[in-house]
């Protein structure tokens, strides 16, 4: 039933698995979600703890987050504005789904590196 459903919904032009793995699956969402869990941060805060992002890329990720509903955008006016990024309901039910993905990663990356270093020889 399931197997069904799924190839079904890959023949569509607007497959929501496609779709929305396009999105978390890229190199930046998920690690700027992750960000987002404790608290809203500003756009300059989320640049340092990257590190290696940049400012381009930062902007449009989190425009496409926003526009997908995963995070919100506040604007305090103030001199100059200050902008903070925070998770919406969405967002933060997608970070739940996630976290396992997430928790796995940081307790296997060390044996991947191993496993890629022996592979690459």
């Amino acid at each position: 039933m399931v197997k069904d459903t799924i190839e079904r919904d890959m023949e569509i032009e607007n497959c929501p698995i496609r779709n929305i793995l396009d999105r978390v699956g890229d190199k930046w969402s998920v690690l700027i979600i992750s960000m987002l869990a404790d608290e809203p941060r500003r756009f300059n805060e989320l640049k340092r703890m990257i590190g290696d992002i940049t400012q381009r890329v930062l902007t449009s990720t989190l425009r496409k987050l926003e526009a997908d509903g995963l995070i919100s955008r506040h604007v305090e006016p103030s001199s100059p504005p200050k902008v903070t990024y925070a998770l919406t309901d969405l967002g933060r039910d997608l970070l739940e789904t996630l976290k396992p993905l997430i928790i796995w990663a940081k307790d296997n990356f060390d044996d991947i590196l191993l496993s890629r270093s022996q592979f690459e020889g």
